[in-house]
């Protein structure tokens, strides 16, 4: 771990690096220093920065702890001669700027030390830039202007967000270092991700790295996290720590309280924040990495410069002078020893200064800039920038005050130019960059790639913040064996993690009591709902539309009603004009015979107005066949209603007749002139007339009229009339019963009268099919929908109608076509007698 601080020097030449040994190096963040030194080379080099004046630098490490941080900031405060905080009297040596730590503790602890001294004395104002995480201030905020070299952490939270709901991981984990910035992570994320429907199967903290932590226990607790991390069923876990987390991470697969855990154990998709790399030091030289296999990581944005390869293949501890990094660096990155740091008994392979870096694993070192490197360099050229405006300024300006030299105005670091890069800050000192999305690819010699699969950047259109190629990625390899035999399993073995699997088309989620939302079993849709292919939520269907049986799909209505065409309409159409050929049959034969005793008897005239009813009431049937229009909507039941009412008034008023004419035959009887046409007519006349004016307030106050009934029927759209006043309509049926009771109540009476006079035997049977035809059909057609409502009701007007006909007539018939010995008046006569 590198603490770097860099010293703008004006008027010094070259650069000197102090350093204390250390018995363990991350090799890897050596390069750190080398793009520090890279930077203030090629400045030095070019005229049109900083024209005579030449940049330097110290560097200084912290070790991990804030002492050494506290104490390498405050060597800054003094001469280098001798140690005495906050006093330097080198007019040439100006410290104007700290480029602070790797983690964001480095960086707090310098820029507090650095605010209460008030450093630097000759100017007013110090500039601070980071190249990790900023530190958490709360309200001790230090008085500098500090400018993060790294991309704001809310893109990388944008970024991860959308990451997962590219791949629809929904079950996660997540694993962090205890620490401030860790938590404040945890605060961040968890409620926009449960906001975009992701759930947190583990959120885990590994305790902080102290002095005072014992290493058996941190190793227990540590084990004990693996096992919980491995087990879950959660396949993605990001993971979220410091620049030194990936030391510890490197442990992870040794660490199980469970006998073979290693080679067994599932494999997991890592997601890395900007902030980790993999890195090792010496004894993790020979360490597994297959964990991170497939694993995805924010990256730093970095451009290629060929010059810093250039500029690496001539670092050699023989070709560096000032920099006692080296050393300890070479030694441990190769494995060797220095003659010179030998000492007898220890076999160890020498040194000889002319290894090659680039035979180094890329967990030691790695040639090309890294992401961190590549903020370092920046940060140079955006302090060089800094510099050379502020001097150009007060050369300008020629303005002093009282001999004193002008105030230093804070440097506008919102947009300067590095490296061909343009590097713009926002108001709160954030760089405004996009992050490349790395897949980390390992090869069998423990080196790994990086290899490029998208990209966050915030300074293009919304729709293109977010670029991603997932035909490039390599997977870990458990899943290419494990997702084959899965049956959610998806092309080229996609991680899956998932809580639940997802729910089948016809099927909705139920959450699992006690778990989160993203753990929920699947339960069938009810009746009348469906869920699409996404399985969510059961919704209902149009009204034009209705579920099929899987309750995937919603399925047009067929639009139904009684038909010509259909079976059940053909019949009922025939059976209607059967009935009336027949009706029209017996009223011609009644005609022809109008001058026989049978047909003259009890009233002709009502015989022939009954037979032209029951003909109207048969042919009225096919009004309700066919698709409902306004005018036969109109029509159908008020035609029905006064058509019936005149066919039974007249039954009515031939069984009055029967009875009164007997009655009337009696000595001294008053009925004698109630016997007559007059009576009858006026009864059939009257009772036509009550039940038209029933009709005409129907068709006044609600008339019937077309309907697409949607509802009655799930898989059909019903056309109808409505009836509109259904107390109406049940009037109308009431004044039509009301007139066959009083009809079959009379005929009951007289039926015991004389028979060659006497019709109320026939009638008698005729109401009683009429009354028994339409007691049945309320009760059928209440029970009854769509289309089979209108035939239960056109079956009982041709069966009520046909009861009549057959009933009263039939009889007549018989006598008239196979008897007509019998309709003769003398055979009447003598039957009499």
């Amino acid at each position: 771990m590198w603490y770097k601080i860099m010293e703008k020097i004006l008027d010094n030449v070259g650069y000197d690096v102090d350093c204390n040994s250390h018995p363990s190096v991350v090799t890897k963040n050596y390069q750190h220093v080398l793009a520090l030194a890279f930077a203030v080379k090629e400045i030095n080099g070019n005229s049109q920065i900083l024209p005579n004046t030449t940049l330097g630098f110290h560097i200084f490490d912290c070790y991990f702890v804030a002492k050494g941080t506290y104490h390498a900031t405050l060597l800054l405060t003094s001469t280098t001669e001798r140690f005495v905080p906050n006093y330097k009297c080198d007019t040439q040596n100006n410290l104007i700027a700290v480029i602070g730590g790797l983690d964001p503790l480095t960086s707090l602890h310098a820029a507090t030390v650095l605010d209460i001294y008030k450093i630097p004395q000759v100017y007013q104002s110090l500039c601070c830039l980071t190249y990790g995480p900023a530190p958490i201030m709360h309200d001790k905020t230090p008085g500098l202007s500090f400018y993060q070299m790294v991309p704001q952490e809310a893109l990388q939270y944008e970024g991860i967000l959308s990451l997962l709901l590219h791949f629809r991981w929904t079950w996660i984990g997540l694993l962090m270092m205890d620490l401030e910035n860790g938590e404040q992570f945890v605060q961040k994320v968890v409620p926009m991700f449960s906001s975009s429907g992701i759930c947190f199967a583990i959120i885990e903290r590994v305790p902080k790295l102290t002095f005072i932590t014992e290493a058996k226990d941190l190793l227990q607790e540590c084990a004990k996290i693996h096992d919980k991390v491995m087990r879950s069923k959660a396949n993605v876990i990001i993971l979220y720590g410091e620049s030194y987390a990936m030391l510890f991470f490197r442990w992870f697969p040794y660490l199980s309280e469970e006998e073979e855990m290693g080679e067994e154990a599932r494999g997991k998709v890592w997601i890395m924040t900007a902030q980790m790399e993999l890195t090792s030091v010496v004894y993790q030289r020979t360490w597994d990495t297959q964990i991170i296999h497939g694993a995805l990581s924010f990256a730093i944005h970095s451009n290629s410069l060929p010059e810093f390869h250039k500029f690496l293949e001539h670092i050699s501890p023989s070709t560096t002078n000032g920099d006692y990094f080296i050393k300890d660096f070479w030694q441990q990155a190769f494995a060797c020893v220095f003659p010179s740091t030998v000492t007898n008994g220890v076999d160890q392979e020498i040194c000889t200064g002319e290894e090659n870096l680039e035979m180094l694993p890329t967990p030691f070192f790695e040639m090309s800039m890294t992401g961190h490197s590549y903020c370092i360099y920046n940060a140079v050229y955006a302090m060089a920038h800094a510099v050379h405006a502020m001097i150009s300024s007060r050369l300008n300006s020629r303005f002093m005050v009282d001999n004193r030299k002008l105030p230093f105005q804070n440097p506008q670091l919102w947009q300067v130019m590095s490296a061909g890069d343009k590097v713009s800050f926002n108001q709160k000192g954030e760089l405004e960059a996009g992050l490349d999305i790395i897949n980390w690819v390992v090869s069998p010699n423990q080196s790994f790639h990086k290899v490029k699969v998208g990209r966050m950047d915030p300074q293009t259109s919304s729709n293109q913040l977010f670029t991603f190629h997932e035909d490039t990625i390599t997977w870990h390899k458990w899943f290419n064996q494990v997702q084959l035999n899965c049956s959610y399993f998806e092309s080229s073995a996609r991680p899956i993690s998932l809580c639940s699997e997802k729910c089948n088309p016809g099927s909705s989620k139920k959450v699992k009591e006690g778990e989160p939302f993203c753990c929920y079993d699947c339960i069938p849709c009810p009746e009348g709902k469906i869920s699409d292919q996404t399985g969510n939520d059961c919704s209902t269907c149009s009204d034009q539309t209705y579920p099929n049986k899987n309750h995937d799909l919603c399925i047009p209505k067929e639009i139904s009603f009684l038909s010509f065409e259909e079976p059940v309409g053909i019949s009922l159409a025939l059976s209607a004009l059967s009935c009336s050929l027949v009706t029209v049959l017996v009223l011609l034969t009644f005609v022809k015979n109008h001058n026989t005793p049978i047909v003259k008897a009890n009233n002709r005239d009502l015989t022939y107005t009954l037979l032209l009813s029951l003909l109207l009431c048969f042919l009225s049937a096919l009004l309700f066949i066919g698709q409902p229009q306004k005018v036969n909507c109109l029509l159908r039941q008020t035609a029905f209603g006064i058509i019936f009412s005149v066919a039974v008034s007249c039954v009515l008023a031939k069984t009055l007749t029967v009875v009164l004419a007997f009655m009337a035959t009696k000595p001294g009887s008053r009925m004698r002139k109630w016997v007559g046409k007059r009576l009858a007519n006026s009864i059939v006349l009257s009772c036509s007339l009550i039940q038209g004016g029933i009709c005409i307030v129907w068709l006044a106050i609600s008339p019937p009229l077309p309907e697409a009934d949607i509802h009655s029927m799930a898989e059909q759209i019903i056309l109808g009339c409505n009836e509109g006043s259904v107390t109406m309509f049940y009037c109308v049926l009431g004044f039509i019963g009301f007139l066959a009771i009083a009809s079959f109540t009379l005929a009951f009476l007289a039926r015991k009268l004389p028979d060659t006079f006497n019709e109320a035997k026939f009638i008698t049977f005729s109401m009683l099919v009429f009354c028994s035809v339409w007691l049945s059909f309320v009760p059928t057609y209440l029970s009854t929908k769509g289309k089979y409502m209108i035939a239960v009701e056109i079956f009982s007007i041709l069966a009520s109608s046909a009861g009549l006909l057959a009933c009263i007539f039939s009889p007549k018939c018989y006598i008239i076509l196979l008897k007509p010995e019998l309709n003769k008046r003398e055979q009447l006569i003598r039957r009499t007698d």
